[in-house]
């Protein structure tokens, strides 16, 4: 195999309002986290919550799309790259952490509103901000990828024995 894949897609909720700064040279960074919550009942018949959190970064357009729109609880679609850091603490001790850098972030809304485009369904925004489609980066498209909003095809539906598959 000649290459290889990062690639990551989250949906969840803002922990808190985005940390946006401005470099010196004038580059827009975001950095917030969303929780993701799995769901299940464990063998004692008991529901069970277990939530991720994320780190997230974003930079230039999508940084400015998230000081703009993004608040705590907001729901947000994220497709990104894992990025794995290390750095030195105020002890002197080395430290890692995953960050994941995001190029796609569509709004799909949340408790506090205020989502562009009029509606619950919120916006898609590719690495340089710009609202529509769904773009890796530059120009290049990705093709159809599906939407957190799109209905799961019937034959992918739950209860649908139409398969061949032997087991």
């Amino acid at each position: 195999m000649a290459g290889s894949v990062n690639k990551v897609i989250l949906i969840g909720n803002l922990g808190s309002d985005p940390e946006v700064r401005y470099l010196e040279s004038g580059s827009a960074v975001a950095k917030f986290n969303i929780a993701t919550t799995e769901t299940y009942t464990n063998k004692n018949g008991e529901r069970v919550d277990n939530t991720e959190w994320h780190r997230i970064e974003l930079w230039e357009g999508l940084a400015k799309v998230a000081e703009k729109y993004l608040k705590k609880g907001n729901q947000v679609y994220i497709e990104g790259r894992i990025r794995t850091d290390t750095w030195t603490d105020k002890e002197g001790q080395q430290r890692t952490g995953v960050t994941i850098r995001a190029n796609s972030m569509t709004l799909l809304g949340g408790p506090s509103g205020g989502v562009p485009s009029g509606g619950s369904s919120g916006g898609d925004y590719n690495q340089s901000g710009q609202q529509g489609g769904y773009q890796q980066s530059g120009n290049a498209p990705r093709g159809n990828a599906p939407r957190p909003s799109d209905p799961i095809p019937p034959s992918m539906a739950a209860g649908n024995d139409d398969d061949d598959l032997p087991f």
